[in-house]
């Protein structure tokens, strides 16, 4: 099998809900919070700018700015930039009532606005993330004389992750009795499923008779549009806070009769920890029963 095959990425999947109330304000907080670092400052000077545009229609309008030339929106602009950022040079200054007003109420807004977009950015800051790296296949060979699937996971970080527990499920469409096509989630035993992640994790399913698994070909998985998702929690022993990472296979990343290359290396008193073969492929004999024998 090519290795090509073995590192198709899943589909992505557009999700579009239809009947559901429209929210537009709800959860907008949260919204922010989910996007990345360049959206997030890009929002962040946009915002401001419109806000302050908006403040210096409303001068332009109104009048009253001592020092601004007659009839210019950019000075307008200016002043209200001064105004929101506290600058206040003095060489443009309120000088009517209108404008006093102006003033007060942008300065208000400018309070509201600096206490949001300093929560956001410290938000972003302060939210722990793992950074965990995943094979791009899974390996199906045997071990032990038993086909076992297996998949390296590794952390990017120098910390370590305490108590690192995984979940992995296989996803797949099923056909009912009644003849109704049934997305189905079936959790896959792990040989060992929580344990300190420092460096390097090989996370092991034996595909046995009581595994979902069993009996099953690449084709079969592949027409069932199967999935494989892993889900990895554990606590940050730098930011003693939890921290969790997912990933997703697709049926035509698994490598059936291929094992995941050793990274450490035993020397006299030195171990080696290999990165560079993190994601790297061997053959290995051909399984024992290919399809194995169903239930």
């Amino acid at each position: 099998m090519a290795e090509s095959r073995h590192t198709d990425p899943p589909i992505e999947y557009e999700i579009r809900v239809v009947g559901a109330p429209r929210t537009p304000l709800r959860d907008f907080y949260h919204a922010l919070l989910q996007l990345s670092w360049p959206m997030t400052m890009a929002f962040i000077a946009v915002g401001y700018s419109t806000v302050n545009l908006l403040f210096a229609l409303a001068y332009y309008a109104t009048g009253g700015v001592q020092g601004a030339r007659p009839g210019s929106l950019a000075d307008a602009f200016y002043f209200s930039v001064e105004t929101m950022g506290t600058i206040g040079y003095g060489s443009m200054y309120p000088a009517t009532d209108a404008a006093n007003v102006m003033m007060v109420i942008e300065s208000t807004v400018s309070l509201v606005l600096t206490a949001l977009a300093t929560g956001l950015v410290f938000a972003k800051f302060s939210r722990p993330t793992a950074r965990l790296i995943f094979s791009r296949c899974l390996a199906l060979s045997p071990m032990n004389g038993v086909p076992t699937l297996s998949f390296r996971i590794g952390n990017a970080r120098k910390n370590r992750i305490v108590e690192a527990q995984i979940r992995v499920m296989l996803l797949r469409t099923e056909r009912t009795l009644e003849g109704k096509d049934f997305y189905r989630t079936t959790d896959l035993k792990l040989v060992r499923d929580r344990l300190q992640l420092a460096r390097s994790w090989n996370v092991l399913h034996v595909v046995d008779e009581n595994s979902p698994l069993f009996g099953t070909t690449p084709a079969e998985l592949e027409a069932d549009g199967a999935e494989v998702l892993v889900t990895v929690t554990g606590l940050d022993d730098t930011w003693m806070q939890t921290v969790h990472a997912t990933h997703r296979y697709a049926a035509s990343q698994i490598a059936w009769g291929h094992r995941l290359v050793d990274v450490l290396s035993e020397e006299g008193t030195v171990m080696t920890l290999d990165l560079t073969k993190f994601h790297e492929l061997e053959p290995t004999e051909p399984l024992p029963t290919f399809p194995y024998p169903r239930r």
